[in-house]
């Protein structure tokens, strides 16, 4: 059988140390010591979760054939606790609401990077299942940090590949910072007047001769449902709604 782990301490789960829900029925998800009676036990961050998981360094050093360092503990916990089920949750970006301090700053970073950065990296499916990564430039119009807009070629490989399949991803990477930005979605291909003339400029007639109406000229519009990003060495998977 697969092999279990508490989504928000990550202990391998057994029968014996499942958590309760509120009708005293077994838990699948968290073990005992974090989930009891439907309620999570802490009232802690992620990071407070990691900090406090550090300090069974040794238990784990037992089933290890070469030992790990507390710090080593502590770094492979910062790259793994993201994807867990408690701490997904967690991670999520709204607009509309104050900035949740486990992912502070991300908003800005996102916006930032979009902004400054002179190309950005998207990726598509294509018609055997494998990603297909291209260098594109700088988002001309964004919506806040879900809805990004490109200009590219109608008759283009990606574009075919998006009116197949619109799964999409876009990444931003800062060589500098040692930054990096991953934006999962979906991507629409838009050929209407309004959607073309919003962000044509001045010089695209050097990539389109026929101006704004010319056919091979479209708008590839990227809209966000979550991402993931590294910034001082530290990965981070969030959500955004």
């Amino acid at each position: 059988m697969e092999q279990k782990f508490c989504q928000s301490c990550g202990m391998p789960l057994t029968e014996e140390i499942l958590g309760t829900n509120a009708d005293g029925t077994k838990n699948e998800d968290y073990c005992i010591y974090c989930y009891k009676d439907g309620k999570f036990l802490q009232d802690c961050t992620m990071d407070e979760m990691i900090e406090h998981c550090a300090q069974f360094v040794g238990e784990v050093n037992k089933g290890l054939p070469q030992p790990i360092t507390r710090e080593e503990y502590i770094g492979q916990m910062k790259m793994y606790f993201p994807h867990l089920k408690r701490w997904r949750k967690e991670m999520t970006i709204n607009e509309a609401t104050p900035e949740n301090p486990a992912l502070a700053g991300v908003k800005d970073l996102i916006a930032k990077m979009a902004d400054t950065l002179p190309v950005t990296y998207i990726s598509s499916v294509d018609e055997e299942g494998f990603p297909c990564t291209k260098a594109m430039l700088s988002p001309r119009v964004r919506e806040g940090i879900k809805v990004f807009y490109f200009t590219t070629n109608t008759f283009s490989l990606r574009v075919a590949h998006y009116k197949a399949n619109p799964k999409a991803s876009i990444y931003f990477c800062d060589a500098v910072g040692f930054k990096g930005m991953m934006l999962r979605g979906t991507m629409e291909v838009l050929t209407d007047a309004a959607s073309k003339e919003m962000i044509w400029r001045d010089g695209d007639t050097e990539y389109y001769p026929g101006g704004v109406t010319d056919p091979n000229y479209c708008v590839l519009k990227f809209t966000a449902t979550d991402g993931r990003f590294y910034s001082d060495y530290y990965p981070r998977t969030f959500v955004i709604e």
